[in-house]
């Protein structure tokens, strides 16, 4: 019988999410369960809290994961907003063995462009799509006639002397109180610099502060096509379930 249902784990450098997901519409068909990141966000300290949001949906089978970093055959490369503890550890061994059950994982916004170009603002998609997700810090999901180049980490470019996403994440707009205008300014330069570098035929812009993309995308001019992520904050765990069973 063909798998119907799978689990999707989302870390992320403020809350840890998941839920079962319907493989078919991409809807959760659990609660969604979120619980902040534990800091020090050390690996056993992640590990727990990653294993207590599996617990509460009562899912027990195959969990994908989501991590905010590279993600290079289950081990972590990067480390930009989760403890360097992480650095050189095969995270799906060691959440295999807290779950005792088997696990997938990849980079967090790769999974979040993997649930779009599957089943949200990419579907039917060829060309250069390029993924963002706006929250702690800057994800990002290339695809080329929708096969992903993964791990691409773009908000760690440099922007006017500055990484971007210390600039210009969700975060950053909420840790200086900037305005909505103030902060399309800088996602302006942003965008605008990645669409130089790789002339994409369509943006995708999601994380959390999605759902008042509203308030933001429309202060964003770049040539390319602008949406919002359909599946909203709920990305990144949809990407991950289906990553599980691939």
């Amino acid at each position: 019988m063909r798998v119907r249902t799978a689990f999707g784990l989302d870390i992320g450098g403020t809350g840890i999410k998941g839920g079962v997901v319907d493989l078919a519409s991409g809807d959760l068909v659990s609660e969604r369960v979120r619980l902040d990141t534990p800091q020090p966000a050390t690996v056993a300290a992640v590990l727990d809290t990653a294993a207590a949001v599996v617990a509460q949906t009562g899912w027990s089978g195959p969990v994908g994961c989501a991590f905010p970093g590279v993600v290079k055959d289950g081990v972590v490369g990067s480390a930009a907003n989760i403890d360097d503890e992480w650095l050189g550890e095969h995270l799906e061994q060691r959440l295999a063995e807290r779950l005792n059950a088997p696990v997938r994982s990849l980079n967090d916004a790769d999974a979040a462009g993997l649930a779009e170009m599957r089943l949200g603002a990419g579907v039917g998609r060829d060309g250069v799509v390029m993924m963002l997700t706006l929250g702690t810090g800057i994800g990002s999901a290339l695809f080329v006639d929708g096969r992903l180049v993964p791990n691409t980490e773009l908000g760690h470019l440099e922007v006017d002397g500055a990484v971007a996403e210390s600039r210009a994440s969700a975060a950053a707009r909420e840790r200086e109180g900037l305005s909505y205008e103030e902060w399309g300014l800088r996602l302006q330069r942003y965008f605008s610099h990645v669409e130089q570098l790789f002339s994409p035929d369509l943006f995708i812009v999601g994380g959390g502060i999605s759902r008042k993309a509203d308030r933001f995308l429309p202060l964003i001019s770049v040539r390319a096509d602008l949406v919002p992520a359909r599946l909203r904050q709920n990305s990144g765990i949809v990407g991950a379930a289906l990553h599980s069973v691939e």
